[in-house]
C-alpha cells in the first residue's frame, strides 16, 4: 500500500494489522492522513533521542505496552508516563524523549512531512530511523 493509496483508503484499517505488517522498531508507519496530517503507528523499544518540533505538536496514542516520554521546558524536566490507552500531547517547541522500557506500539498524528527527529536532536543512533513516515507493507 503506497502513501497515497493509504491517505485515500475507503475500507476501515485494522491497527492491529497495521502493526503486525512490520516490525522494525523506531520506524512509523502511516496508516492513513486526515487533511494535512499524518497518522503514524510505530513499534518502540529502549529510549529514542532528545528533539524538539519547533512549530508543530506532538501526538501520542499508546496501543500497547506503556511509553514513558521525558520532557524539557522552562518548568524544568519531568517525564510522563503513558499506559495502554493514554493520550498525550508534547507541545511544540518542548524538548521530548519517548522511552519504551519494554516493547509498545504507539499512534502518532502530526501533519505530513514531519520528520520523525524533530527540527533540533542530539544525534541520532543507528537504530532510529530518521524519516517522515513509511507506506504500510
Amino acid at each position: 500500500m503506497t502513501n497515497e493509496t493509504a491517505a485515500h483508503s475507503r475500507e476501515p484499517i485494522a491497527l492491529h494489522d497495521a502493526l503486525a505488517s512490520f516490525d522494525a522498531l523506531w520506524s512509523p508507519r502511516i496508516v492513513t492522513r486526515v487533511n494535512d496530517y499524518d497518522v503514524r503507528v510505530a513499534k518502540v523499544e529502549g529510549e529514542y533521542l532528545w528533539h524538539v518540533h519547533d512549530d508543530t505538536d506532538e501526538f501520542f496514542l499508546v496501543v500497547e505496552g506503556e511509553l514513558d516520554i521525558a520532557l524539557r521546558d522552562a518548568a524544568g524536566e519531568r517525564t510522563v508516563t503513558l499506559p495502554r490507552g493514554s493520550v498525550f500531547t508534547v507541545p511544540r517547541g518542548t524538548e521530548h524523549k519517548p522511552i519504551a522500557r519494554s516493547r509498545a506500539s504507539i499512534l502518532l498524528f502530526e501533519p505530513t512531512g514531519t520528520l520523525t527527529v524533530g527540527d533540533r536532536h542530539e544525534e541520532v543512533p543507528d537504530y532510529v530511523d530518521a524519516t517522515t513516515g513509511h507506506a504500510l507493507a
